[in-house]
């Protein structure tokens, strides 16, 4: 491994980008394609440094739980805190998530930004920024650099909904910045009582996670602490009940916004768990343990209902991911192996089929001009091609056997149901539900009689087959092939269980002892 800052090079490639697309000269009318092919430029290159960071990456099982890549160095050095960066299993997989999905996302965006209040320019100047932020935060390994971070990405997206979304983008992005804001000021109240107890300890003010990590932290100040956590990735996740703001958000930005906000900024809010809430407060993550799993429950079951019930397109996916997310923080909450490689597992396929949920959802409103399920029907006559990959996109969001989300959910339910059968028997309804809320939605949109305003669709074009193609493959190739992913995440799972002090539980079924030999 190289003494070269390949993190930050990964986080500043977008960031030098965001400022060169937002300097180039902004054409007449708004349609230069400069600006979007000097961003996909920049979002490839940041690809192939973080594949570089994949396979350079040791899996090794010593080695795979440490944090590697890791870079240190003093920023405010009266608080303890410093720019410190470095991935174990759990966050690189989280990196290589967006680095996979920018490109994707600017391609199939190519002309969203046309349209807006400020151009193209600012449009992929902002995706590139969110992008860059995004990598930031999943690889900070110092608290005070994580919340910066945290609430900077807050920003990128504000202005991607409030200035090029629907006709409702104001309220919905002024309601997103007050959720998360809110949940901001908590964390920051407990990354305060971070500092004053570290200050009080041996080894002084600091913010370092390696170094927190060795801290006593009193039990009452720890269950505080570890709410103030909580709560703001609560409202990140999202989860029921603070959960509102997403469909709202999800139905007036534009499909490129909508799915860096699902399938990368709302991971933030689990990483978290795993990364500050367990790790930083193991006695308290178990004191909240049976509290966390009913509401993980809950958002499974209720995300699954309210999805059922909708009439836009992208309120009905969002709803799909509050129940996903359930899936997820249920997981990470069940404390053993099962369940956690589940969940990071989980969290990357969820932001690849998602996604691509997302992507053919656009395709279809921007050809009807709306998004309401009742305007389509019969699209698979006119459009094979969009109606076949709204399929397999939608098999994949119900976790159908043989692609990629099935494998993570298998292994969440198989942790459910080793931490206690009735979380896993509650959470098994979820499935059920979202096979009913999919396949209606790709019935009533694609099958029986060819509406009028349907009828002159075209099937989808070169872009936007490209920009679908990575995200079906990683679908098909992970659902049969998914060791590239856990042999990643499963060190670091099994470090992260060790600092709690959680074990997987004991084979119900002891292994049966071999028949003693005869006595000639």
């Amino acid at each position: 491994m190289t003494s070269f800052p390949w993190l930050s090079a990964a986080l500043l490639l977008p960031m030098v980008g965001a400022v060169v697309v937002a300097l180039l000269p902004q054409a007449a009318g708004q349609r230069s394609a400069l600006p979007k092919q000097v961003a996909l430029g920049f979002s490839l290159v940041t690809l192939a440094v973080v594949a570089y960071i994949g396979i350079a990456f040791d899996t090794s099982p010593a080695t795979g739980a440490r944090y590697q890549f890791t870079e240190t160095h003093d920023w405010i050095r009266v608080f303890g805190a410093h720019y410190a960066l470095g991935v174990d299993g759990i966050g690189l997989t989280l990196v290589l998530m967006t680095a996979i999905l920018a490109p994707v996302v600017i391609l199939a965006s190519w002309d969203d930004g046309d349209n807006g209040r400020w151009g193209a320019n600012s449009f992929f100047a902002w995706l590139l920024a969110l992008e860059g932020l995004s990598i930031c935060v999943f690889s900070a390994t110092d608290v005070f650099l994580f919340y910066v971070i945290f609430e900077a990405t807050l920003i990128p997206i504000y202005f991607l909904i409030g200035g090029f979304g629907g006709a409702k983008r104001s309220a919905a992005a002024v309601k997103f910045l007050i959720y998360n804001l809110f949940g901001g000021l908590l964390m920051l109240a407990s990354v305060v009582g971070l500092y004053v107890v570290s200050a009080r300890s041996s080894t002084g003010p600091t913010y370092l996670l390696s170094e927190l990590s060795k801290v006593p932290i009193d039990q009452n100040v720890g269950r505080w602490l570890f709410v103030g956590f909580f709560v703001a990735f609560a409202i990140k996740a999202p989860m029921v009940p603070v959960h509102t703001w997403l469909p709202d958000a999800a139905e007036e930005g534009t499909t490129g916004t909508s799915v860096m906000l699902v399938s990368v900024l709302d991971k933030i809010g689990t990483f978290g768990m795993i990364r500050f809430c367990l790790q930083l407060f193991p006695e308290a993550s178990r004191w909240a343990t049976p509290v966390v799993l009913v509401l993980a429950v809950v958002s499974v079951l209720w995300g699954a209902l309210a999805a059922i019930g909708q009439n836009s397109m992208p309120r009905l996916i969002a709803y799909t991911s509050v129940s996903h997310f359930g899936f997820i923080v249920l997981g990470i909450f069940v404390l053993n192996s099962y369940g956690q490689s589940g969940s990071t597992l989980y969290m990357f396929n969820h932001g690849m089929s998602t996604a691509a949920l997302f992507l053919v959802a656009g395709f279809l409103i921007r050809r009807r001009g709306s998004d309401l399920i009742s305007d389509f029907g019969g699209v698979e006559k006119v459009a094979p091609v969009l109606a076949g990959t709204f399929l397999l996109a939608g098999l994949s969001s119900l976790s159908l056997p043989g692609l990629s989300p099935f494998v993570s959910e298998f292994l969440v339910l198989l942790g459910a149901f080793a931490h206690a059968w009735w979380w896993g028997a509650a959470a098994v309804l979820g499935i059920v539900l979202a096979a009913l809320y999919i396949l209606l939605m790709y019935q009533r949109t694609m099958t029986g009689p060819t509406v009028p305003a349907v009828a002159g669709f075209t099937d989808l074009n070169t872009r936007e087959v490209v920009a679908l193609v990575p995200l079906l493959a990683l679908i098909v190739v992970l659902g049969f092939f998914p060791k590239p992913l856990t042999s990643m995440i499963n060190p670091a799972v099994a470090d992260t269980l060790q600092q709690i002090g959680a074990k997987d539980p004991a084979p119900a079924v002891p292994a049966q002892a071999a028949p003693a030999k005869e006595t000639p």
